[in-house]
C-alpha cells in the first residue's frame, strides 16, 4: 500500500514539541491528525471557550480535507476529546452544523483531563 504523507500552509502547523502529518493517505483511506481550535493566522487558541473553539476545529479539518482534495461530507469516523463533558451537548450542536442532516460520520466521543494547548475540544477524522 502507497503512503503519503500530507502537510497544508494554511492549516495550524504542528506544535514545536509534537511530530506528525495533517493527514496520512493510505490507498483510498484518509486519516485526519487531531485539530485542535488553533487560529492558523495567529497560531493559539480562539478565544471564546469550548464552541469556539469546536468550530474552529471543523474549520481546520475542512482546510486539511480541502488540501487532501476532499471533504468532510466525505469522513466515516470522527473521535471527539472534550476535556468537560458538561460541555458535550453545546459541542454536538456545533459539530453537527458542519455535516448535511442524516449524513452524519460515525462517530466516538472521549473525556480527557487535558489537551495540548490547554485545549478544551480535539476532533480527529478517517
Amino acid at each position: 500500500m502507497n503512503l503519503a504523507f500530507l502537510n497544508f500552509a494554511d492549516a495550524p502547523p504542528p506544535p514545536p514539541t509534537a511530530a506528525y502529518s495533517h493527514a496520512v493517505r493510505a490507498g483510498e483511506w484518509l486519516f485526519v491528525t487531531g485539530q485542535l481550535g488553533v487560529d492558523p493566522r495567529i497560531g493559539a487558541l480562539v478565544s471564546g471557550g469550548t464552541v469556539a473553539q469546536c468550530r474552529q476545529v471543523m474549520q481546520n479539518l475542512a482546510t486539511v480535507l480541502r488540501g487532501a482534495g476532499t471533504s468532510l461530507d466525505r469522513a466515516v469516523m470522527t473521535r471527539i476529546y472534550l476535556t468537560d463533558f458538561g460541555d458535550y451537548a453545546a459541542v454536538n450542536a456545533e459539530y453537527a452544523r458542519h455535516f448535511a442532516p442524516g449524513k452524519l460520520p460515525a462517530r466516538t466521543t472521549v473525556g480527557v483531563t487535558a489537551l495540548a494547548l490547554g485545549g478544551a475540544v480535539e476532533i480527529d477524522l478517517i
